[in-house]
């Protein structure tokens, strides 16, 4: 760029380690095609037809949120937000494939086999009880307010959060300083933090998730709060939380976000048996923990299969070890005990983060099945070896070597029981002792009616 320009590409500024120069929030910085790195190459197909039928149709249309923001830093969208001046009824008459959702938001999904593109009419900044627009202790409970792109782009989360890509003319605005944030790779709030925060709780776990996404800190000022305001994530949807948990867990990035939660007191509210396991100092489940989350961001790195059940299984896993030992020292069987302790722990959990029943199942199996690794009989052996949850249960098993000889010593055993043919690990299993403390088998007689009808015949 010529010497003595003020103006610097936001290539420029990362490569030279220069500021961006940034307008004041009430004047706009407009970013040219020339200065940005943003290519429609990069745009998904149903993205760009959706910016096109707008613009073509009279109305303004922008790529916004984290769909910029990715782009911007080199990063590939997995989705594409659309901001308009078109209301959710007149988006709909513009595209056939096109459906409305939600009441507190209302939005306009366009749906292209898989692909949906989510389009938003700009939000109006109207008072509480204006309109369509309801607050209750602070927290937006309806906000259907239309307004200018200045107000909507003051409406939205995070600094960086808040760019447009106009397709109009390709280019990027930025009404608040998100370019800046992006620069200084820092997260900040629009916004007094705690009024934010009040109006949904929730953005105190996407601050979280975008800081380990990203590799962003947390501005000092918008992570004050969480101390004081972690509690109001209570008052939020289990569902939703739920929702929220997979976006922190199940995105390449769970190691990082469980540590950036751990970090600001965030996990609590969402996973508090955990919490107070750790808090106590329980190390062994904190290096299970940290290690599953690993290998799920391997996993998925590796385009592997995951399953939420898997790490919510070891979340989860020092309360429903702990309930069950305590059932066991009350008397109760065993396989009754575990199955008390993780239909109870299940429970529990899901009045904070719903879980939906075909992951709870798949964690009590997990959990159930880990009493079982220890009965190394010929028939239970075999049986478990073909059980639908065994390769789960068996991975599960290998994180918990930390907890003790007995466990690794299982876990071996269990290695090389996979990797002998059936007629030998037969043959092996002939001299392997009943664990101590498994009942032994008791053969009851069949009392059938054809005993009878031979003996009333005899008579």
């Amino acid at each position: 760029m010529p010497a003595g320009n003020a103006r610097w590409s936001f290539e420029e500024a990362f490569r030279l380690n220069k500021e961006i120069p940034i307008a004041p929030v009430h004047d706009p910085h407009i970013i040219p095609r020339a200065e940005h790195g943003i290519s429609r190459r990069n745009i998904s197909k149903p993205a760009l037809r959706v910016l096109y039928g707008l613009h073509e149709a009279g109305f303004r249309s922008l790529l916004v949120g984290g769909a910029v923001r990715d782009l911007l830093l080199g990063r590939q969208p997995k989705d594409f937000d659309v901001a308009t001046d078109a209301t959710p009824e007149q988006v709909r008459k513009l595209f056939r494939n096109c459906r409305l959702i939600g009441r507190r938001f209302r939005l306009a999904h366009v749906m292209f086999g898989r692909e949906i593109i989510e389009v938003a009419t700009f939000r109006g900044t109207g008072e509480a009880g204006d309109g369509d627009r309801h607050l209750v202790d602070g927290r937006i409970v309806r906000d259907n307010i239309w307004g200018t792109i200045e107000e909507d782009a003051r409406r939205r989360d995070f600094r960086v959060n808040a760019l447009y890509y106009d397709i109009a003319d390709f280019s990027v605005r930025d009404d608040v300083g998100g370019m800046q944030d992006l620069h200084d790779r820092v997260l900040r709030l629009i916004g007094d933090p705690e009024t934010r925060y009040r109006e949904d709780p929730v953005r105190m776990l996407r601050a979280a998730r975008l800081s380990a996404k990203l590799g962003f800190a947390i501005d000092p000022q918008a992570s004050a709060p969480f101390a004081e305001l972690a509690p109001l994530l209570a008052d939020a949807a289990p569902a939703r939380l739920f929702d929220e948990s997979l976006k922190l867990f199940m995105a390449g990035h769970a190691l990082e976000s469980f540590r950036s939660l751990r970090q600001h007191g965030l996990l609590a509210p969402l996973f508090p048996a955990t919490a107070r396991a750790l808090e106590a100092g329980d190390a062994v489940l904190l290096d299970m923990i940290e290690q599953g989350m690993a290998n799920t961001d391997a996993r998925i790195a590796e385009d592997k299969p995951v399953t939420p059940a898997f790490l919510l299984a070891v979340l989860l896993w020092g309360d429903v070890r702990e309930l069950a030992k305590a059932l066991i020292a009350d008397g109760l069987p065993p396989s009754l005990a575990w199955q008390r302790a993780s239909h109870r722990t299940v429970t529990e959990q899901a009045r904070h983060v719903a879980i939906p029943r075909r992951f709870s199942q798949m964690m009590e199996e997990i959990w159930i099945l880990q009493s079982r690794f220890a009965h190394r009989t010929r028939k239970r052996v075999f049986r478990l070896l073909t059980h639908p949850r065994f390769r789960a249960a068996y991975d599960f098993l290998l994180l918990r070597q930390g907890e003790g000889e007995d466990v690794r010593e299982l876990a071996a055993w269990w290695t090389s029981a996979q990797e002998h043919s059936e007629s030998d690990l037969s043959q092996s299993l002939e001299t392997v002792a009943r664990p101590q403390g498994d009942a032994p088998a008791t053969r009851r007689r069949r009392r059938g009616g054809r005993g009878r009808s031979r003996r009333k015949k005899a008579e």
